[in-house]
């Protein structure tokens, strides 16, 4: 699906100040607005691609999101847009009051409300990502009563008709080719009176509840990444649906191991004979143990790569690799006998000779001794 730009939709400049993005918005909201253009579906669907806009540029932390992000940022912290038309009513009745000095007709009678969606954070460990983790969550939260359904009154004892409205909930008035309501002040809104409050919720249509729910985290999900639980947020009212959970998820840093992508990338620190000769080596590897293969000669910084030990993708479960990267570690003491071994190992290897080695041993010598940055580094080839 195209996603367009919101900038473009109310056909203001990037840095549009608020004034400028309301103003858009009144003069396409007025346009386009259901009751100026009853059963035209495409106007409903501009209505709320102009109102979709409007919500997000008007909002500083939303509109600094989606121009650093996009869409994908809007989605990754949980922003929906809106459903349908009446959300939108409700969510903006006061600015279409601000408008246009009276609220559009909505629905007869109390309109369903969408429970609140709700957050949660799940902390991992890097050992937790090889394979699918089952975590118990204890979410504590507002449900619908489970006596009234949500609305508040005693189902057993009913409710009566307001006379007022007539059950609709609304008074309406007529003013050109608006249809004008206001809310009826005697029912406010709900069309009915209750004949009695509901006894386990007091009339408020919903409980506070704890609640333990089992969620699967897939294997090898990435740090930041938000799960969304549908339903499991807040209960709705007056037969609405429930919201949203989302679950973010932080894995915790590990002290041996970083994450490259779906690889594992760790530090193989070896002393200076296992260097040389290579060899194989065992290391403690989370649940097993692995038998690393240590190629002769290896030097400080080159990469040991182990096909299929790294972590798995959350969508193909194809594992990727774990990178060793190779440090050796130099003694800083050695005894009398190991330096005439290593004088020995020197000359047997010419080494002495190459490195200008023998002018720093105990023999002395009479070779110019070469700088700080040539015994380190060496001098490249021209």
């Amino acid at each position: 699906m195209v996603q367009k730009d919101y900038y473009a939709i109310l056909g203001v400049p990037r840095n549009a100040t608020l004034d400028e993005i309301k103003r858009a918005y009144r003069r396409l909201a007025l346009k386009y607005h259901p009751d100026r253009n009853p059963g035209n579906k495409e106007a409903e669907e501009k209505f709320k691609e102009i109102s979709e806009a409007y919500n997000v540029l008007s909002d500083p932390e939303k509109r600094a999101l989606y121009d650093a992000y996009g869409h994908a940022g809007l989605k990754s912290s949980g922003y929906r847009g809106f459903e349908d038309v009446s959300d939108i009513f409700r969510t903006f009745s006061d600015l279409f009051e601000e408008f246009f000095g009276f609220s559009f007709e909505e629905s007869a009678g109390p309109s369903p409300r969408k429970g609140a969606d709700l957050s949660h954070e799940v902390v991992l460990e890097l050992k937790d990502l090889f394979s699918d983790k089952k975590v118990t969550l204890e979410i504590e939260k507002y449900e619908a009563c489970p006596k009234c359904g949500g609305l508040g009154y005693d189902p057993e004892k009913g409710v009566r008709t307001c006379p007022t409205c007539g059950g609709k909930g609304k008074v309406l008035y007529t003013e050109g080719f608006f249809r004008v309501s206001y809310t009826c002040p005697d029912c406010r809104g709900r069309g009915v009176f209750y004949v009695a409050k509901c006894p386990e919720c007091g009339g408020s249509g919903r409980v506070w509840r704890k609640k333990q729910l089992e969620v699967v985290i897939p294997a090898g999900v990435e740090d930041g990444t938000i799960l969304r639980l549908r339903g499991e947020g807040e209960g709705g009212l007056f037969g609405g649906r429930p919201g949203d959970l989302y679950l973010k998820i932080r894995v915790k840093p590990h002290p041996y191991f970083f994450r490259d992508k779906n690889n594992l990338v760790g530090i193989l620190k070896l002393d200076v004979v296992s260097a040389i000769k290579g060899g194989k080596v065992k290391i403690p590897y989370f649940d097993e143990k692995l038998e690393v293969e240590i190629p002769p000669g290896v030097q400080p910084g080159e990469e040991i790569r182990i096909k299929g030990k790294g972590l798995p993708d959350s969508r193909t479960k194809l594992r990727g690799d774990l990178v060793l990267k190779v440090d050796v570690e130099i003694p800083r003491e050695v005894s009398e006998e190991g330096k005439r071994l290593l004088e020995e190992f020197a000359r047997v290897e010419g080494i002495a000779e190459e490195k200008g080695l023998k002018e720093w041993g105990s023999s002395g010598g009479k070779k110019k001794k070469k700088s700080f940055w040539e015994r380190i580094f060496g001098k490249r080839d021209k």
